[in-house]
């Protein structure tokens, strides 16, 4: 998979600013991507070497309308660590 398909977005909360302080980000990546390409595709496009990815599939909450409950979506974020010394400048 491409780098830039691989990545979709950044986020940016409290919770993952704070980790940012111990080389941590967070993105929301393509549902379809392993540990390996969210790897290759954070050192190809900011150019960091990456220690450790962790990712979690997520799932919105349920939405209830006049015509029925719709399941919520579900989606891929990845924790990613970089080395020590190392800043992605985003954040």
């Amino acid at each position: 998979m491409e780098p830039t398909t691989v990545i979709k977005m950044p986020i940016v909360t409290e919770k993952v600013t704070a980790a940012s302080e111990h080389n941590q980000y967070a993105f929301k990546v393509d549902n379809r991507a392993t540990k390996t390409d969210v790897k290759q595709a954070i050192e190809a496009i900011y150019g960091v070497k990456v220690v450790d990815v962790k990712t979690q599939v997520r799932r919105e909450r349920d939405r209830t309308y006049k015509y029925g409950k719709i399941p919520g979506k579900t989606w891929k974020r990845a924790m990613v660590r970089v080395a020590a010394g190392q800043k992605i400048e985003l954040f």
